[in-house]
């Protein structure tokens, strides 16, 4: 057990509706580059009278209905976008070319390193264009492999994602949990991992749980059974801990621990390697933890709270002769190593094991009598390796821009394998010999690019505020500077996450073509630790956005690029950086590409997930001055008639529980029913999948991808050659 916590009406008016826009549509086939013309007609929206009042001021929800994704209103709006939407896309002359060359680029084998357990090698393995990835193992590292579960099977349209596996101790099971069209609910199953077969344990009503092995059987977490009718939308909350026996009835599961008086709360637990203890992660943010433990040797022993807030995040990387070693942020902004003595765990006898370094530490695990610590400088990956005394020895060398990871395995393993991947280097395994620090290359992809003729490059520059702000770049050795070259901005700047280097095949699109793929470290990330996500949350939150600016300008500046070939993208909080960002700059964009966004920072907190976040955010309803700060840069409450927006695409997904879709709904139907421009602003909305690549099955997912390119090359102007 590694890091335990690193680790979601058919109406007739409607029907006359789609027959004319449809042919609205149809007509203009024939033409060559003419979508630009065409007029769209957008649905009209129904409008309600809610209106919500946060400290004396009124705030209408015109588009509230929306957020019930069951309502056959909201089913007959989704089918008339869609229709627009993918009309649009198909007229798109050179968009079948994309979707050509990614399916091409896509199709070579893909493999992860591999984990031991026990006398057996897991791993996965793509042979190129399966919609999801299956799992083998071996019986040696270099034996014959052995299928052990393949979730291509479990459904005819790759709908059924696997989420969760883990192997007990003895190797004789894999409990594996499986989620329905990218829901977060899931469902674990146990497999008998020699004959194949699966027993009848079937454990219902989980959501964000691990499978923690012990004796004959296993931890797990569960909520209660949700209504129907809001399975998709329901709070996160009254999670439970059971520990369920192989052979068994779910209904026959023991009830660890439950907190009556804290529903909101969530609770990942996770066994240590000695079978000692049991560890519990309390959390209810996204960023943060309580820590609780269980001595399993003791029947009748309490659960022992050893933090009871999560105001810093405590993550267990194992128990070694009674004393759990920790690595967290708790007075270490950029993380430290602690020990805690388990008989006497009190916060004044903890000792620091391996103190705070210039480099924010990423993730820990104890493998062959070492500490292999992973940590981040300037935004991409530095491995040192400390013996079992916490004596520095050695880095790996590894003096590459990019990112790193792996190295799972046992106490008393002297190999063990990790990852390496960059901007233009495809995911790259070693095999590494502890003892010796030797690493030697086990498995390296064959592709269809030569990665030879890209270059990364980091620069710093320089935000509102006079913050350096780190950014990759990544194109051609050969690029000239012209200001004409299409470009590609991403940022996230939330929650504390790192983005560092790695290989998206997909990116070559647009990089083969002799465009820019740019990446900025925005505040409110975490590569340079604690203070750096601080400087980007709550009331700082505009630092954010004015980093993002501030990226899109030194672009322009430094020629890369000019406003009508700059296409700007993101993600969740990504997301809502984008549409932030075009409500305050739209001149500085011709494009805006937007998934899965956060969109209502009044009523986010309200739905499945989204209280976790309030840290970060802040909640309309905690007081007056947050409710300002938060409706003075909504990008749904920001959005305005005289506002010449570029071009957007929305993309999200009907069973997307983290961020609901009804944020990206109401974001849509505001800008179509305000928006006075001849840009196009539409919505793509994937059924039966999740948040992002949740539960994708990899034909969505391309062919997601290529209707993005295509949308941001056609509306930047730019004629990709194929």
């Amino acid at each position: 057990m590694k890091n335990l916590f690193i680790l979601q009406k058919q109406t007739l008016q409607g029907l006359l509706l789609s027959i004319l826009l449809l042919f609205c549509v149809s007509c203009k086939k024939n033409k060559q580059n003419t979508i630009k013309d065409i007029h769209v007609s957008y649905p009209k929206a129904r409008i309600s009278d809610i209106v919500y009042n946060y400290f004396g001021t009124d705030v209408p929800d015109p588009y509230s209905w929306l957020e019930d994704g069951y309502s056959p209103q909201t089913k007959e709006w989704i089918k008339q976008e869609n229709l627009i939407t993918f009309n649009y896309l198909s007229e798109i002359p050179f968009r079948d070319k994309i979707e050509k060359r990614l399916i091409d680029i896509w199709n070579h084998p893909k493999e992860s390193e591999p984990q031991r357990k026990g006398d057996k090698y897991f791993y996965f393995k793509n042979d190129g264009l399966q919609n999801q990835d299956v799992l083998y193992y071996k019986n040696e590292i270099d034996g014959n492999e052995i299928k052990l579960l393949d979730p291509n099977t479990f459904s005819d349209n790759g709908s059924v994602f696997l989420s969760v596996t883990s192997v007990s101790d003895d190797t004789k099971y894999i409990g594996y949990s499986i989620s329905q069209s990218g829901s977060d609910w899931q469902e674990i199953k146990v497999r008998n991992i020699e004959t194949l077969e699966n027993l009848d344990d079937e454990l219902k009503f989980v959501r964000f749980s691990g499978i923690a092995w012990y004796k004959n059987g296993f931890f797990y977490n569960k909520h209660p059974e949700p209504p129907a009718d809001t399975k998709f939308y329901d709070l996160n909350d009254h999670c439970k801990i059971y520990y369920h026996k192989v052979g068994t009835s779910q209904s026959e599961d023991i009830l660890i621990y439950e907190d009556l008086s804290k529903p909101e709360l969530g609770y990942y637990a996770g066994v240590t390697n000695s079978k000692n203890y049991l560890v519990i992660a309390a959390y209810n943010e996204f960023h943060g933890n309580a820590l609780y433990v269980k001595n399993l040797n003791d029947g009748n022993g309490e659960i022992k709270k050893i933090v009871d807030d999560s105001e810093n995040g405590f993550y267990v990387i194992d128990e070694i002769d009674n004393y759990l070693y920790v690595f967290t942020n708790y007075n270490a902004p950029k993380y430290k190593i602690i020990r805690i003595n388990l008989q006497d765990p009190e916060m004044e006898n903890w000792e620091d094991f391996i103190e705070e370094n210039e480099g924010v530490l990423k993730f820990v695990n104890y493998i062959g009598g070492c500490f292999i610590v992973n940590y981040l400088e300037n935004a991409h990956t530095k491995i040192k390796i400390y013996d079992k005394n916490g004596k520095y020895l050695h880095d790996i060398d590894m003096d590459l821009i990019g990112s790193i990871t792996g190295f799972q395995g046992n106490i008393n393993d002297s190999i063990t394998f990790y990852t390496y991947t960059s901007f233009n280097t495809p995911a790259t395994i070693y095999k590494y010999d502890i003892k010796n620090n030797i690493s030697t290359i086990y498995k390296s992809p064959e592709i269809d690019i030569n990665t030879e003729n890209y270059i990364t490059k980091q620069v710093f520059f320089e935000s509102k505020d006079g913050t350096k702000i780190p950014m990759f770049i990544v194109h051609k050795k050969d690029l000239k500077l012209n200001g004409n070259n299409p470009t590609f901005l991403n940022g996230y700047g939330g929650f504390g996450v790192s983005y560092t280097p790695y290989f998206d095949i997909s990116k070559f699109i647009l990089l083969e073509q002799g465009g820019v793929f740019v990446f900025a470290n925005l505040r409110g990330g975490g590569v340079y630790g604690d203070e750096w996500h601080k400087a980007g949350i709550r009331t700082n939150k505009q630092n954010t956005f004015d980093d993002f600016i501030a990226a899109a300008e030194y672009l322009i500046n430094e020629k890369y690029t000019s406003p009508k070939r700059l296409t700007i993208q993101g993600a969740s909080n990504g997301g809502l950086v984008v549409g932030a960002v075009t409500n305050q700059r739209p001149e500085l964009f011709a494009v805006a590409l937007s998934s899965v966004p956060i969109t209502d920072m009044l009523r986010y907190q309200e739905f499945t997930v989204g209280r976790f976040w309030i840290p970060d955010f802040g909640s309309s309803n905690e007081s007056e001055e947050m409710f300002k700060y938060l409706y003075s840069y909504s990008p749904l409450h920001n959005i305005r008639k005289n506002i010449n927006y570029p071009a957007i695409l929305v993309t999200t997904s009907d069973h997307d529980e983290r961020i609901v879709p009804a944020h990206s709904f109401k974001y849509i139907a505001t800008l179509q029913n305000t928006y006075e421009g001849k840009n196009p602003i539409l919505i793509r909305i994937e059924s039966k999948s999740g948040l992002g690549i949740i539960g994708k099955a990899k034909t969505k997912l391309i062919s997601e991808i290529a209707d993005n390119y295509a949308f941001a090359f056609y509306n930047m102007d730019f004629t990709p050659k194929y």
